[in-house]
């Protein structure tokens, strides 16, 4: 049978990945797809580079328009990122009645409801293993693998760069900007690292997970964000104290009166095994009626692991290219026409537990006006560990930290009673929240 022919949109670091991957396992790929699959065509601003990579044999252009156009072309690989030109290409490439394969989270947290729908009627497969996760198959686990199951919840560690820069915090004692820093020298963070600092880049991949697990349309605007720019040493050591670590969380959950979607630093208990993941590792636990809890552990980014899911989606698409487009996964695990309409939850509405982090006077009384109000708005005290005078400003100091862990309370009168105790004239500081999941 005749290879399938692949253009491939951009061949920087995952796009040369997967040129590479696809060219050394091609005889094993091909005993797998039924069929070879073939890079024939690249599209490349840096056409000088493009060829250098490709070499003899492969049509290199600078317009990725002409891929598209050309009618030999079966599938069409988008690997330039971003929500503008990307969009418009896949749009392009899925109106010529090309299969997509794309590691571009972004474009589908943002646009994938009209993106899945297009090609839905257009009869095609938009394939995006590779956007969430690096090479951790975690996509095909929640469309595939665990179908039979009722998803409870998600939570993940799914940036590498913030959980390189915590780990390192932890390990080092180092604060936020300090670590930051070194991880930009080392390579592990960009020049410009918003999107994953701010937590937008794990958002981005856990409003994906979540419309494929609870069957309803990809809405990144109502995701909760929130970064680890505010973290501080302290925090993270008080934390290990009490026997938790910080991570940054991509969290979305089935609560009673719809889905929540949140990305924020939680504290996890340390003898669950995502908290030991460190460094720029990615894992994924999902807990399903059925199944229980699976985890799913490995590297989130790079080129070839991210490689590894372009293939694994090239294949995917392969083999399903000339099946009834009615009788294929669908791009949400659930058939269109069975969308849910339930909710994303607002941020106020969720329930949780947490850590607060009080510097107050160091005075009689204090600990019990804490509690009091705390008590009032019905939120209960888990633990209490107060840091004597000396810990933190040295002998005769005045103040104190009072850290306090809480049972479950809804978001919402959590920062009603924050603002109560912030008012105080014995707390001395902003008050530092951090949420708290047990992962159970």
């Amino acid at each position: 049978m005749k290879p399938i022919q692949v253009g491939l949109l951009g061949i920087g670091t995952v796009g040369s990945g997967t040129f590479e991957v696809l060219r050394r396992n091609q005889e094993e790929i091909r005993r797998r797809a039924g069929r070879g699959i073939e890079i024939t065509m690249v599209a490349d601003l840096d056409t000088a580079r493009a060829k250098s990579i490709v070499g003899e044999g492969v049509a290199v252009v600078g317009d990725a328009r002409e891929v598209i156009a050309n009618p030999d072309i079966d599938i069409v690989i988008e690997l330039i990122g971003g929500y503008g030109i990307a969009k418009a290409l896949v749009m392009a490439a899925i109106s010529a009645g090309k299969h997509v394969v794309t590691a571009n989270k972004a474009l589908l947290a943002v646009h994938g409801t009209e993106i899945f729908a297009a090609a839905s009627q257009r009869g095609v497969m938009v394939a995006f293993e590779a956007a969430v996760a690096g090479g951790i198959p975690i996509i095909k686990a929640l469309r595939e693998g665990l179908t039979a199951n009722s998803i409870q919840w998600i939570a993940g560690i799914i940036n590498g760069t913030t959980n390189f820069i915590l780990s390192e915090m932890r390990d080092k004692g180092h604060d936020f900007d300090v670590v930051l820093k070194e991880a930009q020298r080392l390579g592990y963070a960009e020049a410009d690292p918003t999107f994953d600092i701010e937590g937008v880049d794990a958002a981005h991949k856990a409003t994906l997970m979540s419309a494929i697990a609870f069957g309803i349309p990809v809405q990144f605007d109502k995701a909760y964000v929130e970064g680890i720019t505010k973290l501080s040493a302290t925090d993270i050591r008080y934390a290990e104290q009490l026997g938790y670590r910080i991570k940054l969380l991509g969290i979305t959950k089935r609560a009673p009166k719809g889905i929540e979607l949140r990305v924020h630093p939680s504290l996890v208990p340390a003898k669950r095994l995502i908290a030991n993941v460190e460094g720029a590792m990615n894992a994924v636990v999902v807990q399903g009626d059925a199944v229980g809890t699976t985890l799913y552990y490995g590297k989130g980014a790079g080129s070839e692991p991210t490689a590894s899911a372009v293939i694994a989606d090239l294949v995917d698409v392969t083999r399903l290219h000339t099946a009834d487009p009615h009788h294929r996964v669908p791009h949400l695990a659930f058939q269109p026409d069975a969308m849910s309409d339930l909710p994303v939850l607002p941020m106020s509405e969720v329930v949780t537990s947490y850590y607060l982090r009080l510097r107050v006077a160091d005075q009689a009384g204090v600990l019990a006006e804490v509690t009091g109000l705390l008590a009032g708005q019905g939120i209960s005290i888990d633990a209490v560990l107060q840091r004597e005078a000396d810990e933190v400003g040295g002998e005769g100091a005045t103040s104190t930290d009072l850290i306090i862990l809480t049972h479950d309370t809804r978001e919402g009168t959590m920062s009603d009673v924050l603002a109560q105790l912030q008012a105080l004239p014995s707390v001395l500081a902003p008050i530092v929240r951090i949420r708290k999941e047990e992962l159970n």
